[in-house]
């Protein structure tokens, strides 16, 4: 039974948490009084109890739940949703290090959830990113703009989706007028701070390491901006230093991504896909860069196939890159798009001396090109703007955070799985 907000509306408390131990307890009273709440607003209990006293009374506008106890959290934090009052930002906690039930529970509607152990810092981090978000005015700008999503992959090494990408960025920041993040999923070898000139830092690899880490103000420090409208996330991870990651640290940069910035562009290395494939879910567009050689043909047949069986709601840009203009060519383009079943959408010639002027001066291929050479990149930039706003970004709007109450979003991300089973 839903609680009565109405009749309690006036009367919240700024904070309110449960939690299941006493080492929690002892961390989180004194960065309670640290922001000018009540320690004795810390109840031990964890979910069950929470679900108990808020059926009864006010939902605080800060809530802390720990679900270290929880047998099914999705279950215990659907009861959650019944007594809990909209406006409320719900941060949880819990033991279990699962990408898919990080997922599940930030789709829901909670603000974030942070893995035990954590330290100090992090804690005064995710509250004081909610606090952020609570005296911010997001929701009219995203409205105007709603979030765009671009995954680029090349369907070979060197096939150059990587300088299709610091392109990409750079239009969508420079010419519409969006705020972009630039994401270098390629850990040891990514070259998106490299092509603007930049020093990658250690962002990206903290947030690989740490992903409980992950929030508004870690984006705002870890992010190198490249100019009032791009910023990037990059590394150069030394080469004894293997990845290793279950995939969380990628999903909650994207969610953050999409809170902290109007447009995000992934250099998605095509590996990723088979490791990670989550990675492409909330993209509205996937450019698969290749090029008009046997190998690249065949390779593109496989990425095609496999983005429409793994993320069929992402509209998809094929670029034929490097195409060279003396007709030299391996395979033609004729040959190339009967092999794929599909046209080319952009064609990108070869222009050596482009490449090399914009390697040299450290800026993207896009700023540096003029007449024809110019024309793919803005053509690329226009193509994934139209196909994002024809389905996702429509889609994303009606789900902005605005739009829904903490429980209609509980609501509906958990009636997914029932479907299925009925």
């Amino acid at each position: 039974m839903n609680a009565p907000f109405q009749a309690r509306a006036g009367l919240r408390d700024p904070f309110t948490a449960f939690v299941c131990d006493d080492a929690t307890a002892d961390m989180l009273r004194p960065v309670a009084v640290e922001h000018g709440w009540s320690p004795e607003k810390v109840n031990k209990g964890g979910l069950r109890n929470a679900v108990q006293s808020l059926s009864v009374s006010a939902s605080p506008t800060i809530l802390f739940v720990d679900l270290s106890e929880s047998a099914d959290p999705l279950s215990d934090i659907n009861a959650l949703a019944e007594v809990c009052e909209p406006g409320t930002v719900v941060i949880a906690s819990g033991q279990v290090n699962d990408v898919r039930l990080y997922r599940d529970l930030v789709a829901s509607g909670i603000h974030d959830y942070l893995l035990k152990p954590f330290t100090v810092d992090q804690l005064r981090d995710t509250f004081a990113h909610a606090q952020s978000i609570l005296s911010g005015p997001r929701g009219e700008a995203q409205a105007d703009k709603p979030h765009v999503m671009t995954a680029v992959v090349g369907v070979r090494g060197g096939v150059g989706a990587s300088t299709i990408a610091t392109s990409l960025a750079w239009l969508m920041g420079e010419k519409s007028h969006r705020s972009t993040a630039l994401l270098d999923l390629d850990v040891h070898f990514g070259t998106g701070a490299l092509a603007l000139d930049l020093e990658p830092g250690r962002g990206l690899t903290d947030a690989i390491e740490n992903p409980s880490r992950i929030d508004g103000l870690f984006i705002e420090r870890a992010m190198i901006r490249a100019n009032e409208r791009l910023s990037v996330l990059s590394a150069e991870a030394p080469l004894h230093q293997p990845l290793v990651t279950d995939g969380t640290a990628f999903f909650q940069l994207q969610e953050e991504m999409k809170n902290a910035f109007e447009s995000t562009v992934l250099d998605l290395p095509r590996q990723m896909l088979i490791q990670y494939p989550h990675m492409v879910h909330d993209a509205h567009v996937a450019v698969v860069v290749s090029e008009l050689t046997l190998a690249a043909t065949r390779d593109t047949i496989r990425v095609l196939a496999w983005l429409k069986s793994n993320a069929p709601q992402t509209k998809v840009i094929v670029i034929a890159n490097r195409v060279p203009t003396g007709g030299a060519l391996e395979i033609s383009k004729k040959d190339f798009e009967q092999s794929i079943e599909r046209d080319v959408d952009i064609v990108f010639p070869d222009d050596r001396k482009v490449a090399a002027q914009a390697a040299k001066l450290g800026k993207p291929m896009a700023e540096i090109a003029t007449g024809k050479m110019a024309a793919p990149f803005t053509q690329l930039s226009n193509m994934v703007l139209s196909h994002a706003s024809e389905e996702g970004v429509t889609a994303d709007s009606k789900a902005a955070p605005g739009g829904k109450s903490l429980v209609d979003n509980l609501k509906s991300m958990l009636a997914k799985p029932k479907d299925k089973a009925a």
